[in-house]
């Protein structure tokens, strides 16, 4: 009889492990119902009045008649939905604006139409065919 009585002692509590493996699931599980709720980081976008000014104002230094680039870029967008052909759209660009390049001209009206009214991108598209730069 002793020799039972000492086995039980040595082994412990044969409720102990089952015990510590519940207890250790509940603790798992609040943590991980913790981290979920917590709020992930955003990443949004910026709104295109922004993404325009930045990308025209300070990456590429275009400079704008009375320094309104994103009135301009709209101006752009009404001379698109009224009807003006890529040509003249390209024509009043680089009169108005500088660098007055081709390459800046092109850049600046397809990036407006892009930003400010992408609807528009079908009507600046069909004007555009068969559009040949001036000579220069």
């Amino acid at each position: 009889m002793s020799f039972y009585t000492d086995d039980i002692e040595h082994r412990g509590d044969p409720t102990e492990r089952p015990r510590r493996l519940a207890a250790f699931l509940v603790v798992a599980t609040a943590v991980a119902a913790a981290a979920s709720a917590l709020p992930m980081p955003a990443h949004a976008a910026p709104s295109p009045e922004v993404e325009y000014t930045y990308d025209v104002m300070v990456r590429r230094h275009y400079n704008f008649p009375n320094n309104d680039a994103i009135g301009y870029g709209y101006a752009i967008c009404d001379k698109v939905s009224h009807g003006e052909t890529y040509s003249q759209v390209m024509g009043d660009v680089k009169h108005d604006v500088t660098p007055n390049d081709e390459f800046a001209a092109n850049y600046l009206v397809s990036y407006a139409v892009n930003l400010l009214c992408p609807a528009q991108i079908w009507q600046l598209r069909n004007s555009a065919g068969g559009y040949q730069p001036p000579p220069a």
